[in-house]
């Protein structure tokens, strides 16, 4: 067997039963359920939540709020960099606001969010906040990436407009954009649930947590958090196949 073979089977099978086994033997050391509860305890509650219609209707809006966080972020910081990277005087404009939403802790923006919006709001909010100055960089670099003498050569011979794009922009910003978004789908889920943790919307996984929390349900908690990291692992890949497919597509045109 090929030694990549066998890295990608302990990648895959052998090291996550590791820290299963792992989990196991401090649950049974501690042997408190309320502390830690065994692996097979949190199995068996998340599949009673599964089957249940407020399982999903929660899990859906919670995906749909920090997926609506993410989708601006991506948005906005897109078109932000490129104008950042092609008129430097707006790059000073907005650099104190970057720095700003970068340095502030995310908690600050929870607390304030608290008082200048709806609950609902804030989990896409912060999201938001997560996403926007990352993708912003990462957009900005990608366009100056581009070769001035290309530019130049593509001015001489008055290549149209929409064809620069396509020709020069696109492949040089796809591998910075596609690094963006990976890293930022991280921060939106963690920042995003811990919004909903302080803002407590109606039907989200963060106010599950809360109350999880609150009564002492540490199988719930431990339910719910196994919840997030599915989940997360879940949309990165499809996004990754979706970046994928944009990256093949920008390096065919």
């Amino acid at each position: 067997m090929k030694r990549s073979t066998v890295n990608k089977l302990l990648r895959r099978f052998l090291s996550p039963l590791l820290w299963i086994a792992v989990w196991e033997l401090i649950a049974l050391c501690v042997d408190r359920e309320v502390l830690v509860p065994t692996p097979l305890r949190v199995a068996v509650r998340l599949w009673e939540l599964v089957q249940t219609a407020s399982f999903w209707t929660v899990v859906a809006f919670s995906i749909l709020r920090i997926t609506a966080g993410f989708l601006a972020g991506v948005l906005l910081g897109t078109l932000t960099g490129v104008l950042t990277a092609k008129l430097p005087l707006s790059e000073g404009l907005l650099s104190p606001l970057l720095t700003v939403i970068r340095a502030t802790p995310v908690a600050s923006f929870i607390i304030l969010a608290l008082v200048w919006m709806g609950r609902d709001a804030i989990p896409v909010f912060i999201s938001f906040l997560m996403v926007f100055p990352i993708m912003q960089s990462h957009v900005q670099t990608g366009v100056r990436a581009v070769s001035p003498q290309l530019l130049e050569m593509a001015r001489v011979y008055r290549v149209p407009p929409t064809r620069r794009v396509k020709a020069l922009y696109v492949p040089a910003v796809l591998p910075n954009f596609s690094a963006g978004c990976r890293t930022c789908l991280g921060l939106a889920w963690k920042a995003g649930v811990a919004a909903e943790v302080i803002s407590l919307p109606m039907r989200s996984i963060g106010r599950q947590l809360y109350y999880s929390k609150l009564y002492l349900e540490t199988v719930d908690v431990f339910s719910w958090t196994v919840t997030v990291v599915v989940l997360s692992l879940l949309i990165e890949k499809l996004l990754r196949a979706v970046l994928l497919r944009l990256t093949k597509g920008g390096e065919r045109g």
